[in-house]
């Protein structure tokens, strides 16, 4: 039977820090998640498995773009896979399309045969699927054991309806997560809605200010909309608020 979870989206050590203290019962350990995540640094994943001896599943995503992966893209996925299992890695989250909008079932099933006996989850690759239900069935088929998605729509609380069809459709066969957009003032609702009971959060409060007092005007060093002196970061107690609701659901 599967049991109420809250996973913590982190790409620092101060936010995996965070996420643990405030509750989390698995980590998804990224880089860069203001583009949306990519893989982590080695050096990242030993700092937090020193720290902490629970789930840690990686994401496993080569670049920022879309989830269709030239051959050397998918090598490097590969390698990447093998790297974080023999570092002591619990899971893995990986996805990739065809040009049509559907699993890209060839490279999966070897990022699967990589992963070996690891957890594997299907990421929001899934929500740019062209056919939920037929992704689901893939998904299945390959052997994952979660979907993170956001019910293929911009947040999980506009996507309740495909979320709730998914975990009717998945009858027990493969978990549903509900991510994107997942705060503490929502997480009641999207279960009541959907019957989910594993969520996805980065947890945060908003940014945090930087510490540099000198501050270059008119040069960035990423995407021009984004400030280079804001800081995302888990916030512990809202952690912990969005924790304590999760672990409430029955």
């Amino acid at each position: 039977m599967e049991r109420p979870l809250i996973e913590g989206c982190v790409d620092s050590f101060a936010s995996a820090m965070a996420a643990i203290g405030g509750g989390a019962d698995r980590l998804e350990l990224c880089g860069s998640l203001v583009i949306g995540g990519v893989t982590p640094s080695p050096a990242l994943f030993q700092q937090v498995r020193a720290a902490w001896e629970g789930r840690i599943h990686v994401l496993i995503r080569p670049r920022f773009g879309d989830f269709l992966y030239m051959d050397r893209e998918g090598a490097q996925m590969e390698e990447e896979i093998a790297s974080f299992r023999e570092l002591g890695a619990d899971g893995v989250v990986i996805g990739a399309l065809t040009p049509d909008g559907a699993l890209d079932e060839a490279l999966l099933g070897r990022l699967m045969a990589q992963a070996g006996n690891l957890s594997v989850t299907l990421h929001r690759a899934f929500d740019m699927a062209r056919d939920p239900i037929e992704a689901l069935e893939r998904a299945v088929a390959l052997g994952f054991q979660t979907i993170l998605t956001s019910g293929q729509a911009p947040s999980a609380t506009q996507g309740t309806d495909c979320l709730r069809a998914l975990r009717e459709r998945a009858e027990g066969r493969i978990s549903i997560m509900a991510g994107s957009g997942v705060k503490e003032e929502n997480i009641l609702s999207i279960h009541e809605k959907t019957g989910i009971l594993s969520f996805h959060t980065t947890g945060r409060r908003g940014s945090i200010d930087s510490g540099m007092v000198y501050r270059k005007k008119g040069v960035s060093m990423g995407l021009p909309s984004l400030s280079e002196y804001e800081i995302w970061q888990t916030d512990e107690e809202t952690f912990r608020a969005c924790a304590e609701l999760v672990h409430s659901l029955r």
